[in-house]
């Protein structure tokens, strides 16, 4: 399908020097953030505005041509990866068109990065809330691809939360509006059902996102324990008192240590079984009794110690050693696998302790950094995937630990999304007439399912499909 003609007919679209088709050009488009998954793309296409999108999808349409959109390839699901199929990345529509302070209101292109919007609200008094920890590389694009989140969405949500309107390049190249950005539309929420779908229904090519008015006041504690359970138990007192905070973050000590042997050293204590990253936000009046309330709880669940940030550079080192978490523990092997789970609050000390139990059977070292606020924990394992049997012990040690977090009543992805990794579980979650809805629902967007194909749904249950197939 992909012949001399095509290319040149995309190079006619977008320049020659944004088709990307020599090997070592297509290399870096041959895996996201999850290194254990890679794949070829047939050819790379760089658009550099809504138009060049348009055109391109349609070229691929009349061709029947598969595609998978991608952004910055931050994600850790395998789900930007193209299998003999056209990569269109969107790293080039960085325009931020409007910020309307008035109606707290941002009109973006996918390629903008979180960061940046961040920076270019912050004169307004006002911030986009969802903070992905790859917040610094990550775009608005791919964070509506699946649904993001963050440390802060425990008070604040996710993108889905944050997101008004989006444009949508439909597969057959027809472009249409999910959402209004000035107001709340009747009828069925297309944007909401867009929002977290992986790129298998279309490509956003604008997204209009609502801005929040920065708190004016914010406390920032971290306690330290001398056991996960214990630390477990503090995030379970602190939710029942009523305190809803900002963020509530835990790291074991593996993944301590790991952090305070880097550039990116925050002052951890490395002698710990686990630390509890807390913050509140909020109006001034009230904010030191919640950080007493939260320190009292700590306390009470056995910390050895709790300290607020004094300064607003002491708060941005706590926050540096939990964000740069995962680049610390890249250090450690050339292998870094991520999982994603999300287990009920009041489940994670056995969660934990089963995950421990697990690594320990298979003779892995896991490492857990996570949104212990939510119950979205994210193990870890750092190994060498040329090592064969290392390899194999890392893959029987994750399946067996997200095994046990929908055990435990808990589902496979928080943030990160199912893509090429979570796939074999998705069997394991949901029962066949919910997997064949969910085929149903993408057949609307896209028949021919050229849209990021083999992502999100296993195949064998889209009967219709597989068919054709």
């Amino acid at each position: 399908m992909i012949t001399a003609g095509l290319a040149d007919a995309l190079r006619s679209i977008v320049g020659p020097r944004w088709v990307k088709q020599r090997p070592a050009e297509l290399t870096a488009y041959d895996s996201d953030a999850l290194p254990g998954y890679r794949a070829t793309p047939s050819f790379v296409v760089l658009p550099a505005s809504r138009d060049e999108v348009i055109a391109v999808v349609r070229l691929l349409a009349q061709h029947g041509v598969p595609f998978v959109p991608r952004g910055a390839g931050t994600g850790l699901s395998g789900g930007a990866l193209a299998n003999d199929a056209v990569i269109i990345g969107l790293n080039r529509l960085t325009r931020i068109h409007a910020i309307d302070a008035g109606n707290r209101i941002a009109h973006v292109e996918p390629g903008v990065v979180n960061a940046v919007l961040q920076r270019e609200v912050a004169p307004f008094g006002l911030q986009y809330a969802p903070d992905p920890s790859s917040q610094s590389a990550c775009t608005i694009g791919g964070n509506v691809a699946e649904n993001a989140g963050g440390p802060h969405c425990l008070k604040y949500g996710v993108t889905l939360n944050h997101v008004a309107a989006v444009t949508v390049c439909l597969p057959n190249g027809e472009l249409v509006q999910f959402g209004d950005p000035a107001s709340e539309r009747d009828g069925y929420d297309l944007c909401g059902l867009f929002i977290g779908s992986e790129g298998c229904f279309g490509i956003a090519t604008d997204v209009w996102v609502r801005l929040l008015p920065v708190a004016p006041a914010v406390r920032t504690l971290l306690a330290d324990f001398p056991s996960l359970t214990d630390a477990a138990r503090a995030v379970s007192a602190i939710i029942a008192t009523g305190i809803v905070p900002a963020a509530l973050e835990m790291m074991d000590q593996a993944t301590i240590r790991a952090v305070e042997a880097s550039i990116y050293a925050a002052g951890y204590p490395t002698d710990v079984a686990a630390v509890l990253l807390a913050e509140v936000d909020g109006l001034e009046a009230g904010l030191d009794a919640d950080a007493r309330t939260i320190e009292r709880c700590c306390r009470e669940a056995g910390a050895r110690d709790v300290r607020i940030a004094r300064t607003d550079g002491d708060r941005a080192r706590l926050w540096q050693g939990r964000k740069k978490a995962f680049g610390a523990l890249g250090r450690i092997a050339p292998h870094l696998v991520v999982q994603d789970a999300v287990v009920p609050r009041t489940r994670l000390p056995d969660v934990l302790e089963t995950i421990a139990a697990i690594g320990a059977r298979h003779g892995v070292a896991v490492c857990n950094v996570f949104h212990a606020g939510d119950g979205n924990i994210h193990p870890n394992i750092s190994y060498d995937a040329s090592d064969h049997a290392q390899a194999e012990r890392v893959h029987a040690a994750m399946s067996e630990i997200m095994q046990a977090c929908i055990d435990a009543g808990g589902t496979i992805t928080g943030e990160h999304g199912v893509g090429l990794d979570k796939l074999g579980y998705m069997d394991a979650l949901f029962t066949e007439p919910s997997l064949a809805a969910m085929c149903a629902v993408r057949e609307v967007f896209d028949p021919d399912r050229r849209a990021n194909p083999g992502k999100v749904v296993p195949v064998h249950a889209c009967r219709e499909w597989g068919g054709r197939r």
